[in-house]
């Protein structure tokens, strides 16, 4: 079993041993520094990479994070990823092997068993918390989060299931170091959006039906036919081009017109799906495009083009400068504050227009900026039940093998892994993560990762080297927090112990002091949800 990380305890008593064999002038280590590195670039403080930031520096620890080695995961993490099958296969073996109950039944008939649909998403969840607890790679993971939420898909959308695993692993991950452009054209591409947001029948006004009875182009398979004939008459549709400009690049102000939405959905008609519910991947049709000219933002694209209109249109965004301030905007508001300082966002916007959209220049301008490090901007914001649940993992160093509980404890607090319904993703602001239930269900997870109630966690607390209660709180409270409780959460921690003690006295039964509601009211405590 595990010992509770106890470094800032043996770092006091050192300081005080004044041992002779200790370097004169320690090198300078700024603690509160290293805590809100790891509370903003990684997913909160764990003894192993509190170690790593003492031993490179902080620049060192976030230098080594914008550009980490392209080796493997750590074995042990690698083996737990292993037991998740689905992480690897392909959206047609997922479709083929994990079918829905009509197809399941059948395959039984035959002999065969087969999956169900909503394994690949559990597997997608775990994997996401163990990366997030036990990856050295932690900005990574941080990035991953926040660009998978700002080009939010949900898998509780059709056949979006069978594509989320491989929109994440390959259209996310791999450009979250890279170029924007990239990462946009990646996502516009990928089935799991064009599905997601309607794009795939989309079509140009005036396009003949196709019967059942005609042969179908070679370029329109049965899944387009059957749709045909089971839904209303497909047409333009705007859903992408809408979300293009409102969420993924411009953003709500960003001076585009309705007549623009319209003439980006017209770039965007015959931008498909081939086979969408079976071997889903890209497939451009010729037959569904508007090939006429289009007016977007002003820019002229001429008539008879093809794929190239919503390429096109793609660089007009990628290098907008509306594009630029809302990117640098969201990013401010995911790793600074949910109030964005204007001269910060313009700066980060100047570093994404002079490099071209190129997101680690754009990181650098964040990470490096003094609103980045300014007091007033450590323990600004509220962990999401994701940042949460990873931070108490992280905190307690918990030996992790998920079950369905610890992914049920996501979605009771509000944030089911995946299944975000609108395209707005999940919030990256304070407010709505801030009400009684959810405050109510962090504590009771609290309390049931500390006490071993938490199926596939288990946590050990050694009882601080401490005679009092008021000392083991103190000490808990620098080792979960980084830094000592508040005087109120002292007080409402002592008070809690104090029942607990009268009660178990009535009854002639003394016990020693409670350390897991200690540590398990310090993780519900206001401090802990802040980061």
């Amino acid at each position: 079993m595990r010992l509770l990380p106890l470094w800032p305890v043996v770092a006091v008593l050192l300081s005080c041993a004044g041992n002779s064999h200790l370097p004169s002038t320690p090198p300078p280590f700024d603690e509160a520094r290293a805590v809100h590195a790891l509370q903003r670039l990684a997913f909160g403080p764990s003894a192993k990479d509190l170690s790593e930031v003492r031993r490179l520096g902080v620049e060192g620890w976030v230098e080594s994070q914008l550009a980490p080695s392209e080796s493997k995961p750590p074995s042990e993490l690698e083996a737990k990823l292993q037991a998740y099958p689905t992480l690897t296969m392909s959206m047609a073996d997922l479709a083929r092997e994990y079918p829905l109950k009509k197809q399941r039944e059948q395959a039984l008939l035959d002999g065969r068993e087969l999956l169900r649909p909503a394994l690949i998403v559990y597997d997608l969840s775990a994997a996401k918390v163990l990366r997030a607890v036990e990856s050295p790679r932690q900005l990574e993971e941080v990035l991953v989060d926040f660009w998978f939420n700002h080009f939010n898909v949900s898998a509780e959308k059709g056949a979006v299931r069978w594509m989320v695993t491989s929109y994440e692993r390959d259209a996310i991950r791999p450009h979250v170091f890279g170029r924007f452009r990239d990462l946009l054209g990646a996502t516009a591409r990928h089935p799991a959006m064009l599905f997601y947001l309607d794009n795939w029948r989309s079509t140009r006004d005036g396009m003949p039906r196709l019967l059942r009875r005609d042969a179908p182009p070679a370029d329109v398979d049965e899944d387009m036919m059957e749709s045909e004939d089971a839904e209303p008459r497909p047409g333009l549709n705007e859903n992408y081009a809408r979300e293009l400009l409102e969420l993924h690049t411009l953003g709500v102000d960003g001076g585009y017109t309705q007549q623009d939405v319209r003439e980006v959905a017209r770039c965007f008609t015959g931008w498909s799906i081939r086979r969408p519910r079976r071997e889903p991947e890209f497939v451009f049709r010729r037959r569904a495009h508007d090939s006429d000219e289009k007016l977007v933002l002003g820019q002229r694209i001429a008539s008879g083009g093809n794929v190239e209109d919503g390429e096109r249109v793609l660089d007009l965004l990628a290098r907008h400068p509306a594009t630029a301030r809302h990117i640098a905007t969201k990013l401010v508001q995911r790793f600074v504050t949910d109030t964005p300082p204007p001269a910060l966002v313009e700066r980060v916007a100047k570093a994404f227009l002079d490099s071209d959209g190129d997101l680690r220049t754009v990181y650098r301008a964040l990470f490096q900026s003094p609103e980045f490090w300014a007091s007033e901007a450590r323990a600004a914001k509220v962990k999401t039940p994701f940042e949460f649940v990873v931070s108490a993992l992280r905190a307690t160093d918990a030996e992790v093998t998920v079950r369905p509980r610890l992914v049920q404890s996501l979605a009771r607090m509000g944030e089911p892994l995946y299944r975000a319904p609108a395209p707005t993703g999940f919030p990256e602001v304070s407010a709505p993560w801030v009400n009684s239930g959810a405050l109510v269900a962090r504590l009771n997870f609290s309390l049931e990762l500390v006490s071993g109630r938490l199926p596939g966690t288990r946590v050990k607390l050694d009882s601080p080297a401490a005679s009092t209660a008021e000392a083991h709180v103190d000490a808990l409270g620098r080792v979960l927090l980084g830094a000592p409780p508040s005087e109120e959460t002292r007080t409402t921690i002592l008070a809690a112990l104090s029942k607990r003690a009268e009660a178990a006295s009535a009854e002639g039964e003394p016990q020693p002091v409670d350390v897991p509601l200690i540590a398990g009211l310090l993780l519900g405590s206001p401090e802990f949800q802040k980061q």
